[in-house]
């Protein structure tokens, strides 16, 4: 029977976290700054692909310590997200008026 390294788990999901960090903050950056711009597209082009590339190598890196720190890295990255997500997230309308 394997036994977990919970170490590389560990390593791998404070990666995941911070590297999430990053990567929603330059989102956020990303977005304001390109929708203060006359021509956004370029912008966000490079934004994303800052952004794509680090996590990619941060990934990549993580992924060299062995599948448990992968694992962790995604699950703290997918968690980081839906909490994000759920944060951001504008609220429901208390009560729905009529248009008519």
């Amino acid at each position: 029977m394997n036994a977990l390294d919970w170490t590389t788990f560990g390593l791998g999901a404070c990666f995941g976290l911070v590297m999430g960090a990053v990567f929603f903050a330059g989102l956020a950056y990303g977005m304001r700054f390109a929708l203060r711009q006359a021509r956004p597209l370029p912008v966000l082009l490079f934004s994303a692909a800052v952004r794509i590339a680090m996590l990619l190598a941060v990934g990549w890196w993580v992924a060299a310590q062995g599948a448990v720190a992968l694992a962790g890295f995604a699950l703290a990255f997918l968690v980081l997200r839906i909490g994000v997500s759920t944060f951001v997230r504008p609220a429901a309308p208390k009560a729905i008026t009529p248009w008519n």
